[in-house]
């Protein structure tokens, strides 16, 4: 017997069918978790990103309509969650770790520079904010960013020059991005 394909599944849970939606998770759970786990780095995060992804599609049940792969939807789910759950654990982490900047280093003072960065950096809107904090502290390359956030890569650009100047122009912080 053929296996239903997603469109088919999706009717059958508009439908009331619960089978339906355990056999659509089983499909793309393995896949789910591994692109959690990449975006968060550890399995514990990972689980709560396939669990709030899972629950957020249930969420859309009765009424949802498949207008693209579901593998699409689901990418984007769980890339926004794995963003939010990696916030949420540099918040609960004390002493936000910030590595060196593309024209600077820390100076020796350490935990002190690392408070008062990260309290510049949560100065600075919530666009840019995320941009910085991707780049640097996720490593993401401007098109990771520009596919994590659904934005253009030019606007990721834009965004993190004009982060980087707002942090530069503040002269507490200058020595931060001062040639080493």
């Amino acid at each position: 017997m053929q296996e239903p394909t997603d469109p088919q599944l999706v009717a059958r849970i508009n439908d009331g069918d619960t089978d339906a939606f355990e056999l659509l998770y089983h499909r793309y759970r393995e896949w789910a978790l591994r692109l959690a786990r990449r975006h968060t780095g550890t399995d514990h995060d990972a689980l709560d990103v396939l669990q709030e992804t899972f629950a957020y599609l249930h969420r859309k049940f009765p009424g949802f309509v498949l207008t693209a792969s579901l593998k699409t939807l689901l990418f984007r789910v769980i890339t926004n969650s794995a963003i939010r759950a990696n916030q949420k654990r540099r918040r609960h982490v004390t002493g936000l770790e910030i590595p060196d900047l593309p024209t600077g280093q820390l100076s020796n003072d350490g935990d002190e520079d690392r408070s008062q960065l990260a309290a510049a950096i949560e100065q600075l809107s919530a666009g840019h904010r995320q941009v910085v904090l991707l780049r640097f502290l996720d490593g993401m390359s401007t098109q990771e960013i520009a596919t994590a956030l659904a934005i253009a890569p030019g606007t990721v650009k834009s965004r993190l020059h004009h982060a980087l100047g707002q942090l530069r122009s503040d002269p507490a912080l200058k020595r931060y991005f001062d040639p080493a």
